[in-house]
């Protein structure tokens, strides 16, 4: 009898294990947003194009008319979207002549699923777009840009601190640290950081193959060996403004800038409007530039 009341408890543990771990991947997965336009449809002149990325797999992406020898920019967009987001910033960039490569990340707009989405392998997917774009342009190509919003602001800052071949890299609504970012997750749920808290950000780690100190932003901002522009919305109740002051405050004097935007998380209806308060940050950006802080 004893044994069999520990193998129907032993059986109850490991059923409520597997049940929560179900619960959490859902709670964690990103909803899929499908892309139902096409660049012409928004006033954009590009085409669609596939892009391999890691694990086998493909991002679906529009590779916008420009001209290399002006400029690329890679644009990554955040959590739960797709490339359409970050229209409002492709618009101003394709008029002022520069290429640019917007796509939909594993497990969102019309990419390859994936077993999980995360900050690190929405960097991997930027890795992967960049070096496509890389592997198609000539000789004398402008200055290469990458950025990105949200999670996608986060990922481009660590796909940042590795390479050496950005003119300049631009974060709009980055968080400071996923730890912090699931530790408020938690909160708004209710769950106890101590001890199921601390269980699930342990477990979170696990799954990704990153502890969130590694992959910070505010940590690995230091790394960057490029002009970083950091813009936030002052109104931002996702990701608060004080982020982006300790994102500043981490970064090389030198090479960071701080704008503050009006609107909120989102920015997508603001971003046109204030264009100018980004464009000089870009028009900076030059062959000669990208040289210097490439070296």
């Amino acid at each position: 009898m004893p044994g069999l009341i520990i193998a129907i408890t032993l059986a109850v543990v490991v059923a409520l294990m597997l049940a929560a771990r179900a619960w959490l991947h859902r709670r964690l997965a990103a909803p899929r947003v499908p892309v139902t336009t096409t660049p012409e449809a928004l006033g954009l002149v590009g085409q669609a194009v596939q892009i391999p990325t890691a694990r086998g797999k493909w991002l679906s992406a529009w590779l916008l008319d420009g001209d290399p020898q002006r400029g690329r920019v890679v644009l990554c967009h955040g959590w739960g979207v797709n490339r359409c987001a970050l229209v409002p910033l492709a618009r101003p960039l394709q008029a002022l002549g520069w290429q640019v490569l917007m796509f939909d990340v594993r497990n969102h707009g019309e990419s390859d699923s994936d077993t999980f989405s995360s900050m690190p392998r929405f960097a991997e997917d930027i890795d992967a777009a960049l070096a496509w774009l890389q592997a198609r342009t000539v000789d004398g190509a402008g200055p290469m840009v990458v950025a990105g919003h949200s999670v996608g602001a986060a990922a481009t800052l660590l796909a940042a601190s590795r390479r050496n071949d950005l003119a300049g890299v631009i974060s709009l609504a980055g968080f400071v640290h996923p730890g912090v970012m699931m530790r408020r997750w938690l909160a708004a749920r209710g769950i106890p950081l101590m001890p199921l808290g601390f269980l699930i950000l342990r477990y979170v780690e696990h799954v990704i193959g990153y502890r969130f100190e590694a992959i910070a932003p505010v940590n690995v901002i230091r790394a960057i060996r490029c002009p970083v522009l950091i813009a936030h919305g002052r109104s931002d109740r996702v990701i608060p403004p004080q982020d982006a002051e300790a994102l500043a405050a981490a970064a090389d004097p030198n090479q960071i800038e701080l704008v503050w935007l009006r609107g909120g998380h989102d920015l997508s209806a603001e971003l046109a409007d204030q264009w100018p308060r980004l464009s000089g940050f870009l028009n900076r950006l030059d062959p000669v530039s990208q040289a210097a802080w490439s070296a």
